[in-house]
């Protein structure tokens, strides 16, 4: 009996999906330079699980930071934001928000946010990090705010070089807030537990028909 079980133990934990470790490095490659950041797994697992689903994937290779936020009065504050844009091509479906009521990771110097759109339900891969702690971006009241996931653990200094490039275009909220020339990602890499590749298709790979 005890045989059985130890075998039914080892085919369970041989066919469940390998787990992300309670914290996860990924490696920002840009043509400004390396920025290498920690997600927190344990407190924000869909939100980092969303953001490895492009990473494993090779979703954000090719993209870009293309926006600078400056906090009036203080310009060396505020936060860089960039990752696929409004490439539909390489979206996947939205995760619901972990709001930083429910993980109680607020947007403090250096941390990474995943950006949305007038719902907060439905991010998909733009991010930003911050210059110094932006708390109105924290959920208070009925604002949900933004999914804070993780911290820069080096780099930094690239990520202030593109906060202080400057900037021009946008409207709305982004007005007079995009980077005149965009620092390109290069791409986004792994450097803990198993990359796990959703196996969709890829459609921006694909070249033009002929």
């Amino acid at each position: 009996m005890r045989t059985l079980l130890a075998v039914l133990a080892l085919f369970l934990t041989a066919a469940a999906p390998p787990q992300e470790p309670a914290t996860v490095r990924v490696r920002i490659v840009t043509s400004a330079g390396n920025i290498t950041v920690a997600l927190d797994a344990k407190r924000a697992p869909k939100t980092v699980a969303n953001f490895m689903a492009y990473v494993d994937d090779g979703r954000l290779e090719g993209t870009q930071f293309y926006r600078s936020a400056r906090r009036k009065g203080n310009p060396s504050q505020g936060f860089v934001q960039g990752g696929i844009g409004t490439d539909a091509r390489r979206m996947l479906p939205s995760v619901p928000l972990e709001s930083t009521a429910q993980t109680g990771i607020h947007h403090l110097d250096g941390t990474i946010s995943m950006a949305h759109g007038p719902n907060p339900d439905g991010a998909n891969c733009n991010f930003s990090i911050m210059v110094g702690p932006n708390p109105g971006l924290d959920a208070r009241g009925p604002f949900k705010g933004f999914a804070a996931f993780g911290k820069v653990i080096s780099g930094m200094d690239v990520v202030k070089r593109m906060l202080a490039m400057p900037t021009g275009g946008g409207r709305d909220a982004m007005r007079d807030q995009m980077i005149l020339k965009p620092v390109q990602i290069l791409r986004v890499e792994r450097l803990d537990g198993k990359a796990k590749p959703t196996g969709y298709v890829k459609p921006w790979l694909i070249g033009p028909a002929r």
